[in-house]
């Protein structure tokens, strides 16, 4: 048989952390078995699904570069199909209108909680006569869930799993308004598009033994269910925004690319060996669904950031550039405005752990400043490197080739001139030059940043070292 996986989020809010694992590990076991995988966006809830949020998860989707077989496949466009099959089971008596009023089952909430029983529909319309069925008024329908036996089911990841029927109840399947449910369409959109294995979180292992009881009612095999464990924040806590549960978007926004992101998704659960770097091709090739831990899992930003390091210093150039483009568009870079790109990434990925680190580093290079960094200017920018930086700015000024070796020999003869150590023409030439006290060797640098400008920025150096005089 065929593999067919699915992703099925509710567009109610953003493609999170635990939404986009879940997905990967659908997605991977689809591509690792020659199978397909579905995208299908479960929007019943109109109330709070959003266009904005299907647009948001599609956006989180084509940017980790998850693409899809089939879809996205709305629910609310499957409307007509879900009430065929509601049809269906009330025929065949495996459904059932209800009449009760809220108030008359928030009474019978209250009664149970008070007898300390777990709460659960009482079954009053299960067996209404036909003259007690007026379809007139207000009603939902429930689901006539089995009374006697158990229902079991294998877990790829919890093992075997039974629950016995009379712990369930008879779940509503379609509200007084007509709209399906979650519990039901979700067993309707399986059974028709073929689902084999569902990957999803622990937290839906409740909602499991109802919907296989749907499945056996309609005639059908329900799939190989997952249930995938949370993920923890470092502390041990339910992971939120403050451990970095934060929007997939929101992390290429943070300059980290979408293999790093899925790199360290897919360890977040899986394994293989100790191995911690794994290409998408490697991902594709060793997953196996039935190895994913029984254990929640703990994120670490500072471990993401260490894995998104990696993959920014080993990735080619020409690969990198569409992700750090969208960046420098961000920050208004022009790289016409500077030297050739391909020269500074080699030297400035080896600090960078994000790209955002990665553009901040190499802006000097592109684009002016209005002020030095006040502590590297405290250190270096001060009146005893005067002498040193007029006599540099009047060496750089003659050259006719602004090359590093020959901006490396001004720098040597400055120094020997005014016999001086290095790092007292270097280091004020490199805050002048770049506005900071970092960077890579003084002659690249100001190769890099180019004549023109850095005779402008040594000027704006000695200025700031007059007015500081002047302030003295």
């Amino acid at each position: 048989m065929s593999v067919k996986t699915r992703f099925a989020p509710s567009p109610t809010g953003d493609l999170h952390i635990g939404g986009a694992r879940t997905a990967l590990y659908s997605w991977l076991h689809a591509r690792a078995n020659d199978g397909q995988f579905v995208l299908r966006i479960e929007d019943t809830d109109i109330e709070r699904s959003t266009p904005e949020a299907v647009q948001a998860i599609i956006d989180g989707m084509n940017w980790l570069g998850l693409d899809w077989d089939e879809g996205p496949i709305y629910q609310t466009h499957r409307f007509d199909r879900y009430k065929e099959v509601i049809g269906q089971l009330i025929s065949q008596q495996k459904a059932y209108p209800c009449f009760c009023s809220r108030e008359r089952l928030e009474e019978l909430r209250e009664t149970q909680k008070a007898n300390k029983e777990k709460p659960r529909y009482d079954g009053k319309c299960r067996n209404l006569c036909a003259d007690d069925i007026d379809l007139s008024t207000d009603h939902v329908i429930r689901f006539k869930n089995p009374q006697e036996g158990v229902v079991t089911f294998k877990d790829v990841v919890k093992g075997e799993i039974t629950i016995a029927n009379k712990e369930l109840d008879d779940l509503i399947i379609a509200r007084t308004d007509g709209a399906p449910t979650y519990n039901f369409t979700v067993v309707v959109d399986d059974m028709d598009m073929g689902i084999t294995q569902v990957v999803r979180g622990d937290d839906h292992i409740n909602n499991t033994p109802r919907q296989v009881n749907i499945f056996e009612a309609l005639g059908a095999k329900a799939p190989e269910y997952g249930h995938v464990p949370m993920i923890l924040g470092d502390d041990g806590k339910k992971l939120s925004k403050r451990h970095g549960a934060v929007s997939v978007m929101q992390y290429r926004d943070d300059g980290f690319l979408p293999e790093a992101v899925l790199n360290y998704l897919v360890r977040l659960g899986w394994s293989h060996g100790d191995q911690e770097i794994f290409s998408i091709t490697e991902m594709k090739e060793l997953f196996d669904i039935n190895n994913i831990n029984k254990a929640p899992s703990a994120f670490n930003t500072d471990k993401l950031k260490w894995l998104n390091q990696q993959y920014i210093k080993s990735t080619p150039v020409a690969k990198l550039m569409p992700h750090l483009q969208w960046h420098l568009d961000q920050q208004g870079i022009d790289l016409a405005n500077g030297p050739k790109i391909d020269n500074l990434i080699p030297e400035f990925a080896e600090r960078a752990q994000t790209l955002n680190e990665l553009v901040s580093a190499i802006t000097t290079y592109y684009r002016d400043f209005d002020e030095f960094e006040a502590k590297a200017a405290k250190k270096h920018l001060r009146p005893v490197a005067k002498p040193a930086l007029e006599l540099i700015k009047s060496k750089l000024s003659g050259l006719e080739n602004w090359q590093a070796e020959f901006i490396q020999k001004a720098v040597d003869d400055t120094a020997a001139e005014l016999d001086i150590g290095m790092g007292k023409v270097g280091m004020p030439l490199r805050v002048a030059a770049t506005g900071g006290g970092m960077s890579p060797a003084i002659d690249m640098t100001l190769e890099w940043v180019g004549k023109q400008r850095t005779l402008a920025r040594i000027e704006m150096a000695l200025v700031f070292i007059a007015n500081r005089e002047a302030r003295a």
